[in-house]
């Protein structure tokens, strides 16, 4: 028999109060979870580039103050009323790209944007527009649902994902976001062929991903690029071919790779988040069959200029949510993959910190000095 649990829970938390602050850490109260909610004890959780975009305020429609994090992995604590997914003791990955299973986008197979995403509908508050947070008497917004840097935290049954019961936790939380968005960007988006060539424009920890991707598919030249070298040798361990430095160069690197590769790349992957790099990234494939995919999150509020003969000749430009994965599906066959040892997504972990350093974490991202940063309660 399901016993609904009525208690609020006391926890740390990381609070942005405000934009450009950093994250201050907090005693919340996490409610208990409502009808189709779970509560999870996150155990571990990872530091990424969006969660950076939200500090600085250039995520679209999110409100202050807020709980971010969203690459996270942990232990179900009790779930509500008509919650058959998961069940109390379950590991799970929270997911901040929703699954409903409903709508006519997740009954479409070519598309995994559910019509649940922030990018459709506010994630700011729980589905019946309260929060589940409250800190100093205040209530708290929400991250995309999930908001894994709390201890405790409250998302819908569409947001969740139940993994292999051996899986590390401290590990495996970059399904959550990094290593899936990238490694999908390759497998699904561009459906990288054997014996093509490959540019990733960026090579923060989505780009390795991408490199791994591209890898798998079995591309035979893999570029990596980023005015970062210290970032080379991790690449190269992942299956670049080459790596280039475009402050090394006096001409714009569209024309350096056009150079190096005769007529362009077949694929290219702007993993940055830059217009600049984006038109970079199409100009530098194939003008006749070459394919771009943008999985860099933009600024908010950028423009994108650029010349129509580009595509006109026959390239193609597309967008990457999450590695195209439905990922109430996909992400526990990811996790299965890699306990089978079909990739090794460990090696992007460069640094482990408690998770009263987050802001130490931010520090090293901001610095390039860090490829994934993993906090741990």
């Amino acid at each position: 028999m399901l016993i609904i649990t009525t208690k609020v829970i006391k926890c740390k938390a990381a609070v942005a109060w405000e934009v450009d602050k950093p994250l201050s850490i907090e005693e919340v109260e996490v409610a208990p979870p409502k009808a189709h909610e779970v509560r999870v004890k996150i155990v571990a959780t990872g530091i990424c580039g969006t969660d950076d975009h939200v500090l600085k305020g250039s995520i679209p429609n999110i409100d202050y103050p807020i709980i971010p994090g969203h690459e996270g992995a942990g232990i179900v604590e009790s779930i509500g009323e008509g919650v058959t997914c998961v069940k109390p003791g379950d590991k799970v990955i929270p997911l901040c790209l929703p699954q409903c299973g409903e709508c006519s986008f997740c009954l479409n197979p070519d598309t995994n944007c559910c019509l649940k995403t922030h990018l459709h509908e506010s994630q700011n508050l729980m589905p019946d527009k309260t929060s589940r947070f409250t800190c100093k008497g205040k209530a708290i917004h929400h991250f995309l649902w999930i908001s894994t840097f709390s201890e405790y935290t409250v998302m819908p049954d569409s947001a969740i994902a139940r993994i292999d019961d051996d899986a590390p936790l401290d590990k495996v939380c970059l399904f959550g976001c990094g290593f899936s968005t990238g490694y999908g960007a390759a497998i699904n988006t561009a459906k990288v062929k054997p014996g093509s060539t490959c540019a990733i424009f960026g090579l923060g920890g989505v780009g390795l991903s991408v490199v791994v991707g591209c890898k798998s598919a079995g591309a035979s030249r893999i570029i990596g690029i980023d005015i970062n070298k210290d970032k080379f040798t991790k690449a190269r361990e992942l299956g670049a071919t080459e790596c280039i430095n475009p402050q090394d160069f006096k001409k714009p690197i569209q024309e350096v790779l056009l150079e190096m590769t005769g007529h362009g790349v077949d694929y290219s992957f702007e993993v940055v988040g830059h217009t600049d790099t984006m038109v970079a990234a199409l100009v530098s494939c194939h003008m006749g069959s070459g394919t771009c995919v943008l999985v860099g999150t933009p600024p908010l509020g950028s423009q994108l200029s650029f010349d129509p003969l580009l595509l006109f000749t026959g390239r193609t430009w597309k967008g990457c949510l999450i590695g195209g994965w439905k990922t109430k599906d996909s992400i526990p066959k990811l996790v299965s993959g890699y306990m089978e040892k079909k990739f090794n997504p460990d090696v992007l972990i460069t640094h482990t910190l408690p998770f009263d350093k987050i802001n130490e974490g931010f520090e090293l991202l901001q610095s390039g000095k860090s490829i994934r940063t993993v906090l741990v309660f």
